[in-house]
């Protein structure tokens, strides 16, 4: 059952565990209003555990280099916790992270299923 997640007024989502993932839902902005928020809500959730992280952004509005950057660290901080964290992107997130290269860094994925059948294939 997914639980709702407050981050700001202009960033929502919800939140489900699973055995060996968590996926969040978000809707909204992720801009530099947003960021630090929604990095550490994020951060405190790896620290809880479980470490594979997926991050549901297809209905995500707009994301600028503020929330590029916290996407990162996010990415980094699974990664050290020896998890993963994948994205699920929308033409718009994916075309921002692709200015940057960093498509394959953060693991765009098509969509939740693909993500989950990454999960169970490691």
């Amino acid at each position: 059952m997914p639980e709702p997640l407050t981050l700001t007024v202009s960033l929502r989502g919800t939140r489900e565990v699973g055995n060996d993932y968590q996926l969040f839902r978000l809707t909204g902005l992720l801009d530099a209003f947003s960021e630090a928020t929604f990095r550490k809500a994020i951060s405190k959730c790896i620290d809880e555990g479980p470490t594979n992280i997926i991050l549901d952004l297809s209905k995500i509005d707009f994301v600028d280099s503020s929330g590029l950057g916290a996407l990162v660290q996010l990415v980094k901080k699974a990664q050290t916790a020896e998890g993963t964290l994948q994205i699920v992107s929308n033409p718009r997130v994916t075309q921002t992270v692709k200015l940057v290269r960093l498509e394959q860094f953060l693991s765009l994925q098509p969509s939740v299923d693909a993500a989950l059948e990454n999960i169970k294939s490691t």
